[in-house]
């Protein structure tokens, strides 16, 4: 049935003919920086003038002393101390380098501050992620007014963006392994504190990034996502498949759940854009996850430009294996004695809402680390221009994989004072980046094997 699809990576004169726009890719002149003034994936190699920001020297390429494969990851920066501390009363003195988010925040919660450490840019990658990045930074484009991609394959597709839907696909596609399995907890604090946890097992396999990938294998699917519910008792045996497509707006991602308790499986439309999050009590949206995913028809994007700022950064204290839960959870605000902010150049993409589109948020700012292309902040406005929620990814280099991936997200909403947290690891097994996995595990009739497990 789908090998008679499009696949979206075709031949340019098809792409032209089938779609309405066609955005240029760099020249080759701009492209031959990369690896030179422009590190291999397109941040800028050098660090600043003041000197708070060193230059980029290959991120961390070897686990530090004492890591054991399999455990939590000892933080290469424990050494390091707090260069000062940023809360509601000096914010003013810093606000040049916070987002409106931040600073929102700080004068909200009088327990909320950010410890500032300095700048590690530790961010690093396989080899191979490099050399896909610059094989393809002069034949990468989008198509289907920016819908899709084309002509690239396993790299940062937009190493030198010219716009913000070249921003956040190099966000969407960024690599993050092949297979991976990540046990998980999930927290919807209310504005007293409480909370129960929902325990997740997220399964992904990352079909653009996997070796030896071939264009049209992928039949227009960028990866597989499965989540299985493990507690508690009342959700337990849930689970969601997703075919993540390219082009979701040709091809809307495919996407089934099974109920336990009518042990079914059925397809799932909903499981995208503004709709609910799984179990998250409608403090995140669909395209929440990840700190954003999906398709980005509904949304103009500006390309703002590049900006220093303050956001987390290797918080290796909020992934120690010696934290609870009731360490990181407090009221209004995670614990922010185990946050760690650090100045980084990040690239600033202003999305605001398509007239006549339909959205819970009317505009997203979202702040993307220009040395991985991760979203680590967001601030979102509601359909009245106010400020609503404000999200943080806290990452950290997944050493032992080469990648900087998020340890924990948090979405804070501003109005309820409640806020959700995903990603609490501190007392479950490590992400882990050597599962095997094939197509053939994501198919709708091995849900229910997963339920039961």
């Amino acid at each position: 049935m789908r090998a008679n699809k499009k696949f979206i990576f075709s031949v340019v004169v098809v792409l032209m003919s089938t779609s309405s726009v066609v955005y240029a890719a760099v020249s080759e002149k701009e492209a031959a920086r990369l690896g030179k003034d422009l590190t291999p994936l397109g941040a800028i190699r050098a660090g600043n003038a003041e000197g708070t920001i060193p230059p980029w020297t290959g991120g961390i390429t070897r686990p530090p002393p004492g890591y054991k494969p399999g455990g939590h990851h000892i933080d290469p920066y424990a050494s390091d101390s707090i260069k000062f501390t940023i809360t509601g009363a000096n914010a003013d003195q810093y606000k040049d380098k916070l987002s409106v988010g931040q600073i929102a925040m700080l004068k909200k919660y009088p327990t909320f501050k950010l410890n500032v450490y300095p700048t590690r840019r530790s961010a690093s990658y396989p080899e191979r992620i490099y050399t896909a990045t610059r094989a393809h930074a002069s034949t990468a484009t989008l198509v289907d007014n920016g819908n899709g991609i084309a002509n690239t394959i396993v790299g940062i597709p937009f190493p030198i963006p010219a716009n913000g839907l070249e921003a956040i696909w190099n966000h969407i596609v960024r690599y993050r392994g092949m297979a991976v399995e990540r046990w998980l907890n999930q927290a919807a604090v209310t504005a007293s504190g409480n909370y129960t946890l929902v325990k997740l097992v997220d399964e992904f396999l990352f079909l653009y990034a996997k070796k030896g990938v071939k264009l049209a294998d992928l039949d227009n699917i960028l990866l597989y996502f499965k989540q299985t519910v493990k507690a508690p008792a009342r959700l337990a045996g849930g689970v969601l498949l997703v075919y993540e497509t390219f082009d979701q707006v040709k091809e809307p991602r495919h996407a089934w759940v099974y109920n336990p308790g009518q042990r079914r499986v059925r397809r799932a439309p909903n499981i995208s854009y503004d709709n609910p999050g799984t179990a998250s009590d409608g403090l995140r949206t669909s395209d929440d996850f990840d700190m954003y995913n999906g398709a980005p028809d509904r949304y103009n994007w500006k390309l703002v430009g590049r900006k220093e700022m303050y956001v987390p950064y290797n918080s290796y204290k909020l992934h120690s294996g010696k934290v609870n839960y009731s360490d990181v959870l407090k009221v209004g605000h995670i614990n922010s004695d185990l946050a760690r902010y650090e100045l980084h150049r990040v690239w600033v993409v202003d999305a605001t809402l398509k007239e006549g589109a339909r959205h819970i948020y009317a505009r997203r700012v979202f702040y993307i680390d220009e040395d991985s292309w991760q979203i680590v902040m967001i601030d979102k406005y509601d359909n009245r221009g106010q400020l609503w929620r404000v999200s943080e990814g806290h990452p950290i280099n997944y050493y032992d994989a080469k990648t900087l991936w998020t340890t924990l997200e948090v979405h804070y909403d501003l109005q309820s004072g409640r806020y959700l947290a995903l990603g609490l690891n501190n007392k479950e097994k490590m992400y882990d980046f050597n599962i095997k996995r094939s197509k053939s595990d994501y198919t709708p009739s091995s849900l229910r094997r997963a339920g039961v497990r």
